[in-house]
């Protein structure tokens, strides 16, 4: 397996797992954006379900290393995947039907889409419109990967969040290429399914961590964590008092699996943690209880290299998913970032 992923939580996925072989038997999977954090537990659990389940399918995997590391390549390719080493912006010389195909494809870091935010842009949407193109049938199922971000920063009434509030987002803010793109992204998805009758499936996921994490990645997280290996001072952005609900990585890629094997024509979900809504200083606090020791932070302006205009809260509604996917999150917060410092410790050599 990838040494940057915990094993025991690829097998605690497929053990929560129940996926009938006539789902998987024969079929053509393509995954855009395959090599970076979720994408690389997907894939694992796609193996291991292959490896385990008797069962045979093709996996296709299709990445620019925009923000991913190219050192994947060999080693999925060793595991009999069929990795291409291309941008989904423009079109892809695929002949083979694909039974599902899940664009993950996307720059999810405020620091790097603030860098590429054209190539931000550009992904949710020429790259999506690209997929749709490729060759499929009536049964073809294409999940997009949106985010908790296309709400915007929503009233306090409208929180925790449903899949049905419209959003408060501004197009013309220093978030907007991202914001914006995974919106048009979903739009695409319903105007293929409701014109020309394709399978669509979108998932707003909510703060995804765990182990697999680039250190950096830039978000609150893998700073923090950052900050605790190197022995370095934190910084937090603005006041600190933004709160998150924070979803741990084998919960969240439970969830996807989820929507990827739903037979629906067309759904939209919410995928995250529903209780802990915590801010950052407090996360701070919490990671201090966790490993015992002292945090040095520092409470600062947005630097230019990361976009201002945080949400103040984000905490999802999940009820739907809870009904409809029998979705329900297992490890909290505290847990989480045990094993995910634990798992951090033991993997990064840091000078």
């Amino acid at each position: 397996m990838d040494k940057f992923l915990n094993y025991e939580d690829i097998l605690d996925i497929v053990k929560n797992l129940s996926i009938d072989n006539d789902k998987l038997e024969n079929k053509n999977i393509l995954l855009t954006g395959g090599f970076g954090f979720i994408g690389k537990y997907i894939l694992e659990v796609l193996i291991l379900l292959r490896d385990t389940q008797n069962t045979t399918f093709n996996i296709f995997v299709v990445d620019n290393f925009i923000t991913s590391q190219e050192s994947s390549l060999n080693y999925y390719k060793n595991k009999n995947i069929s990795c291409i080493n291309g941008d989904i912006n423009k079109p892809l010389d695929l002949k083979m039907k694909f039974d599902t195909i899940i664009c993950l494809a996307g720059i999810a870091s405020p620091y790097y889409y603030n860098k590429f935010p054209l190539e931000t842009l550009n992904v949710s949407i020429n790259g999506v419109l690209n997929m749709f193109e490729l060759k499929h049938d009536e049964n073809t199922k294409i999940i997009f990967f949106s985010s908790s971000e296309i709400y915007g920063d929503p009233p306090i009434n409208e929180i925790p969040t449903k899949e049905t509030y419209r959003g408060n987002v501004t197009s013309i803010g220093p978030r907007a290429c991202y914001d914006e793109s995974k919106r048009v992204g979903e739009t695409i998805c319903y105007i293929q399914n409701e014109k020309y009758k394709r399978k669509t499936a979108i998932i707003r996921p909510f703060n995804v961590y765990g182990p697999g994490m680039n250190l950096n990645d830039y978000r609150i997280i893998p700073n923090i964590t950052r900050s605790v290996l190197k022995n370095e001072e934190l910084l937090i952005y603005d006041t600190g008092k933004q709160t998150r609900t924070y979803c741990y990585v084998s919960d969240a890629i439970i969830g996807f699996m989820k929507v990827f094997f739903k037979d629906e024509n067309f759904g939209v979900y919410n995928i995250g943690n529903d209780s802990g809504e915590i801010s950052v200083l407090d996360l701070v606090k919490k990671t201090e209880q966790v490993i015992n020791e002292k945090i040095n932070y520092k409470i600062t302006d947005y630097p230019k290299e990361y976009p201002a205009d945080q949400p103040n809260r984000r905490c999802p509604d999940i009820e739907k998913a809870k009904i409809n996917l029998g979705y329900v999150p297992k490890i909290n917060l505290n847990l989480g970032l045990q094993k995910h410092l634990d798992w951090s410790k033991k993997t990064f050599n840091i000078d």
